[in-house]
């Protein structure tokens, strides 16, 4: 992304409950947020963000994008997400703003390229990138089954998800069916 687009930084947005998904299927925030500082620390131009932690719940982008806008006028925010999102995109509060004021970098997604959205002038479809299926859904089941997945994370990822032995089964935090990081 960073040395095929314009942009020119990436923030990993943390989001405490995003409206489609169960708050009771997320691991907690701060282990989410670790998470995510661990697998991006080492790239200056990567930024786990904790901003949705500070807005009220359930977290919409739209609300994200404006608060963003105020914190740093100067800079101009942009989305990306795979086109398995953009596939739901228009139940997203708000969406038509989103795509009226802001650009979306759409990365390719296995069976997931034939959304109207993707003929938008504001979203990007990124091309000549590796179509890549493996999801945090397969790294979960992987890790519930007992599977070695060290090479699909960061060492300071896998090392954080062995420690804690989040979605391992039997482990009452880590049952894949009942969490989403």
């Amino acid at each position: 992304m960073l040395e095929n687009t314009d942009v020119e930084e990436v923030w990993f947005v943390v989001s405490p409950q995003n409206p489609f998904k169960e708050r009771g299927s997320l691991l907690p925030d701060l282990h989410r947020l670790q998470l995510v500082r661990r697998a991006v620390d080492d790239n200056y131009r990567l930024k786990a963000c904790d901003v949705e932690m500070h807005l009220p719940l359930p977290s919409y982008t739209v609300v994200t994008l404006a608060h963003l806008r105020e914190l740093y006028p100067g800079r101009e925010f942009s989305l990306i997400m795979g086109s398995d999102n953009l596939d739901h995109f228009d139940r997203w509060r708000n969406y038509q703003y989103i795509l009226d004021n802001y650009h979306i970098y759409v990365y390719p997604r296995p069976g997931h390229m034939d959304s109207p959205l993707l003929r938008h002038p504001s979203v990007t479809l990124l091309g000549d990138f590796p179509l890549m299926a493996v999801s945090s859904s397969y790294i979960r089941g992987q890790i519930a089954r007992g599977h070695d997945v060290r090479y699909l994370l960061t060492e300071p990822v896998w090392k954080y998800l062995t420690e804690m032995h989040f979605y391992e089964k039997g482990n009452p935090g880590g049952d894949v069916s009942s969490h989403d990081a």
